[in-house]
């Protein structure tokens, strides 16, 4: 079971034990992490669920897909390592991944 961590905007911690093949929004969502709205429910339709991956992790997690990139230009602060939580799934090579939920969404 891959462990993922959320950092909320004001500095709280979410340490979850979450199931292979899971997003990182499904599980905010599930933890009730303050900051991620998922209005979409994880249609990739939306910014609601923006997420900054840690620098260290940016590169396993990869970057956006085309869809990804058009939905972050509506997300607030897109930085390098934005990514919308909808879209990153959970695996065992993403155990001990960091993300941290900017100050606001779209």
């Amino acid at each position: 079971m891959p462990k993922l961590t959320i950092v909320a905007f004001d500095g709280t911690r979410f340490d979850l034990d979450v199931d292979q093949g899971s997003t990182v929004m499904e599980n905010a969502v599930r933890n009730s992490v303050p900051g991620i709205e998922a209005e979409c429910g994880g249609a990739c339709a939306c910014a609601t669920c923006h997420v900054y991956v840690d620098e260290e992790w940016a590169e396993r997690v990869g970057p956006p897909e085309a869809m990804e990139e058009d939905m972050l230009d509506f997300a607030f602060d897109v930085r390098p390592t934005s990514r919308l939580s909808c879209q990153i799934r959970m695996k065992a090579a993403l155990d001990g991944l960091i993300v941290q939920v900017p100050e606001r969404q779209a």
